[in-house]
């Protein structure tokens, strides 16, 4: 009788232990998931860096190591350092697939690949973003896609030949399809090269997601009204994320010509402005993501608009990359890329805001 009650209690114990416990991890996880719009649960996405470089030069396509210059495997392991394990990769159009409709040119796509590659025996994710503001060089000057000299369907062709070569890579987190639109001919141009970009991928590549920036240079605080239309973009593997930018001086440019007053900047002057992108997000039920943000590094104020910002993503399940670093930056005041051998101001930030475990496909 009294080993029956014994038992009989020991049970209940070992019942109310798991109840607890399994309440206990669950709480712990609602902390660190993201939930998606569909409501399928995402691990953490992780925060990283644009690495520039092979996006430099006025001359297109110039040279190798004058014009332009890929990142090296040491600014991989010092961002790695940091936990920074999401790379942006801008890089040139014209310089990976020189002639309209043509292969693409080997020397170059082995460039771009061998970075790819260092970054995976990293556990680096990278975003190939192709860093031409909805244009191509012609005949020396730049033309619009959707253009007579710059068909949509050359672009396409584009997309469709790199994504065959990518779409083995284990750590492309998603193809970051165009930098930075603007000024297009119409209200519907940039949804409609979107959409075709969109649908030639999707021939080839079912997997990886698609990173569409909007229009009027990605801007977070103008999208409601000049990228709203890119909302019924269609995706039959439903894997689209938008890419908004965001800076924090007067202009919204990036360019920071003043000082901290001169720019009329306030600690919530990145979240007022990336507010909208995230109304948008949420009321449309899509995926984001920030690609381009910085500060300068001569004004500690600037690094509370930073924190402030990257908290606002973080809380509404919105990663990013910073921009920017790469080793042909020299003193420009946005860079994070180490100075010898010292980190930047704006490091101290970023760094709490990483993850470190990301997310491969």
């Amino acid at each position: 009788m009294t080993f029956m009650y014994v038992n009989m209690f020991g049970k209940l114990l070992l019942v109310f232990f798991l109840i607890v416990t399994s309440c206990g991890k669950k709480k712990e996880n609602t902390v660190v998931e993201t939930v998606a719009p569909d409501g399928v649960q995402l691990q953490p996405q992780p925060f990283g860096t644009n690495l520039s470089g092979a996006e430099f030069g006025a001359n297109v396509p110039g040279q190798h190591q004058q014009d332009y210059s890929y990142p090296l495997v040491t600014d991989l392991d010092y961002f790695k350092s940091k936990n920074m394990m999401l790379v942006r990769l801008p890089f040139k159009w014209e310089r990976v697939q020189p002639v309209l409709y043509g292969p693409l040119d080997p020397v170059e796509l082995k460039r771009l690949t061998d970075f790819i590659d260092a970054a995976a025996v990293r556990d680096i994710l990278i975003i190939p973003d192709v860093h031409n503001f909805a244009r191509r060089v012609v005949n020396g000057n730049r033309e619009i896609i959707g253009t007579s000299l710059v068909p949509t369907t050359a672009f396409t062709d584009f997309w469709g030949k790199l994504a065959e070569v990518l779409k083995t890579k284990k750590n492309i987190w998603a193809y970051g399809v165009m930098n930075e639109p603007f000024n297009m001919p119409s209200n519907i141009a940039w949804f409609s090269i979107a959409q075709a970009t969109i649908n030639k991928i999707r021939e080839i590549d079912q997997k990886t997601a698609i990173l569409v920036g909007g229009d009027s240079y990605s801007s977070a605080e103008r999208w409601p009204q000049v990228s709203e239309n890119l909302k019924t973009l269609r995706d039959d593997t439903d894997n689209l994320i938008f890419e908004a930018h965001v800076y924090f001086d007067d202009t919204s440019a990036g360019t920071y010509d003043g000082t901290y007053d001169q720019e009329k900047a306030t600690p919530q002057t990145g979240v007022n402005r990336l507010r909208p992108f995230v109304e948008w997000l949420k009321t449309n039920k899509k995926r984001g993501f920030i690609g381009e943000y910085g500060i300068p590094d001569d004004d500690p104020r600037w690094l509370v608009v930073l924190d402030n910002m990257l908290k606002y993503m973080k809380e509404n399940n919105i990663n990013g990359t910073y921009w920017s670093a790469g080793p042909r930056w020299g003193t420009y005041r946005l860079a994070i890329q180490p100075r010898n051998g010292i980190d930047r101001p704006q490091m101290q930030i970023l760094q709490n805001y990483q993850t470190t475990s990301p997310t491969q496909k």
